[in-house]
């Protein structure tokens, strides 16, 4: 199984099926502040749910489609975080990640995307990484602009929301880019 250090503090690993009732714990205390940019919460109402979105998550990993990974923060799971998409013909993935309210605001995100950044270009030889986020999720953009990423544009009414749309900043980094930045 995968599983990489970010920091003396924390490390992601595959998620697994005896991770199910952790994470649906975290996603159900968080609730309310997750909920309001993220649409898959109606959807997650047991531990069962949580239980099917590892089970694709794994056939995603096994496909080389996806990666999801537990955020581990001083051993226990924080969040998850990893890639969305991975398209292996065009040599790019999409970056999503979410962690519990009382994590927020330790860099715990940050240093993951990093890990996550530096990880598709040096392992997985990808040209092109992608962090999609709501025009307003403030907390969240500034995650990619704090690390380089140029923002690209806007896509108008990129995802339905509950009960309305939201628009999505494309922040994109090449790979050639990422490089150049750690010679700096």
């Amino acid at each position: 199984m995968f599983l990489h250090r970010v920091d003396n503090r924390t490390s992601l690993k595959i998620l697994e099926m005896k991770d199910a009732e952790r994470v649906f714990e975290l996603t159900d205390r968080s609730r309310d502040y997750l909920r309001e940019w993220l649409p898959w919460l109606d959807m997650t109402k047991t531990v069962q749910d949580t239980e099917g979105f590892i089970r694709m998550s794994l056939k995603g990993f096994a496909e080389g489609k996806s990666m999801n990974t537990a955020i581990l923060y001083n051993g226990e799971i924080v969040g998850v975080a990893g890639f969305n998409t991975i398209n292996q013909s065009n040599k790019t993935a999409q970056i999503g990640y979410w962690i519990g309210r009382e994590y927020q605001g330790n860099g715990i995100i940050t240093n993951v995307s990093k890990t996550l950044i530096d990880y598709a270009f040096n392992q997985l030889g990808l040209n092109k990484v992608e962090i999609r986020v709501a025009v307003e999720n403030r907390k969240s953009r500034a995650v990619p602009e704090r690390i380089g990423f140029k923002n690209e544009g806007c896509i108008r009414q990129s995802e339905w929301l509950y009960d309305h749309y939201v628009d999505h900043i494309v922040y994109g980094m090449l790979a050639e880019e990422w490089n150049e930045n750690l010679k700096n």
